[in-house]
């Protein structure tokens, strides 16, 4: 994600909480095209060390890319998507680490 420029990236620690997955991987993009970019690159990325996806969805509107991968689900949000559906306050018990590129 941080390859592709997206924002606000986060980690919410999300075991014990939910049964859906361990960590949730959350960024924001400015437009369609990026959204797309940075999902695509999560995708070819990981498949490069054999991890394939369970399911993946949000490929027709490029608002919201969802990439589940089991233990960790990415969400990959065009920046308004992300304000609205607010994940993060969802889920406030989580244990949430900020990503920055240290480069």
């Amino acid at each position: 994600m941080l390859e592709n420029k997206a924002r606000d990236i986060i980690l919410l620690d999300v075991r014990g909480l939910t049964d859906i997955a361990d960590f949730f991987v959350i960024c924001s993009c400015d437009s369609d095209i990026h959204v797309k970019a940075i999902a695509e690159n999560v995708r070819e990325e990981l498949g490069k060390e054999d991890i394939g996806s369970w399911k993946t969805e949000g490929w027709q509107g490029m608002n919201w890319v969802i990439l589940d991968y089991v233990e960790v689900v990415a969400h990959v949000f065009y920046h308004e998507k992300r304000r609205f559906y607010k994940l993060e306050r969802l889920w406030a018990d989580a244990k949430i680490e900020h990503i920055a590129d240290t480069a």
